[in-house]
């Protein structure tokens, strides 16, 4: 007889075990899947196709890419013209620090970009991760110095960038604003967030 009770009783946690593993396996799917990016997540993160066809010189366009401003700037040629000659001023005027987090291979020149006349950065300041004002008229202008060749104000702390996104000499910025990987699909389009075609 008491082999007959062990053997229900070893049926019945059998059977329990099954039971609660199952219901484990039920809880824990959706617990587990719950780690997985949202498509909204997974959006925010995906690369950002931009046309830029309707762009005049002078002009700057603001599109969003992993929650970051990223702006495009189609620059002039004294907007160019002003980035030489300024050297001096600047903290990192070839971009040496850090090249590996803000500035790409493919941008580490005077212009910090593929093509001169077209900037690409996150507009995100390097100090305390405010936005910075556009700036782009030269001469002096309150909080600006007299010589001011055009560029980006961060109106938080007072720091200055100039037309490439390079941080002035003295300023709370320590780093030169961040260049975003990415590359033409065309002239007049651009994809932010790759830098190699697949």
């Amino acid at each position: 007889m008491s082999a007959s009770v062990d053997t229900s009783k070893r049926t019945w946690l059998i059977a329990s075990s099954c039971a609660g593993a199952v219901g484990a396996g039920f809880v824990a799917v959706p617990f587990v899947s719950s780690f997985a990016p949202s498509e909204r997540a997974k959006a925010a993160g995906a690369a950002v196709e931009v046309d830029i066809s309707a762009m005049k010189p002078g002009e700057k366009l603001t599109v969003e890419w992993r929650g970051k401003p990223v702006w495009i700037v189609k620059r002039t040629p004294e907007q160019l013209a002003a980035l030489k000659g300024i050297d001096g001023q600047l903290a990192d005027p070839k971009s040496e620090r850090k090249p590996e987090e803000l500035t790409p291979a493919y941008a580490q020149n005077e212009a910090r970009s593929i093509k001169p006349e077209i900037f690409v950065a996150v507009g995100i300041c390097s100090h305390l991760g405010c936005s910075p004002s556009d700036k782009f008229t030269p001469g002096a202008q309150p909080s600006l110095p007299d010589d001011w060749t055009g560029g980006f104000l961060c109106p938080c702390h007072g720091s200055t960038f100039d037309m490439a996104g390079r941080v002035y000499k003295n300023k709370p910025a320590p780093d030169n604003l961040e260049i975003p990987p990415h590359m033409f699909l065309s002239d007049t389009r651009l994809i932010i967030g790759e830098d190699k075609k697949a």
